[in-house]
């Protein structure tokens, strides 16, 4: 998911997708630990996508704060 695609999204479905993420890396990492995964690169880019995600709602808290 792109960083232009995340800002697109609000609040709540953000912290859905985050969730949702979160789920799919530690299924990613269970899969990876048991067998070799085909594409062991789609756990570096689900870990990015989460930081992107939880970089957006920080920067939304901030500017809340303000």
């Amino acid at each position: 998911m792109k960083a232009a695609e995340i800002k697109e999204l609000t609040k709540e479905e953000l912290i859905e997708n985050l969730g949702d993420t979160q789920a799919s890396l530690n299924k990613l990492k269970i899969n990876h630990k048991i067998a070799e995964l085909e594409n062991p690169i789609e756990v570096r880019a689900v870990r990015r996508t989460i930081a992107r995600i939880k970089t957006e709602l920080r920067s939304r808290e901030l500017q809340a704060n303000k």
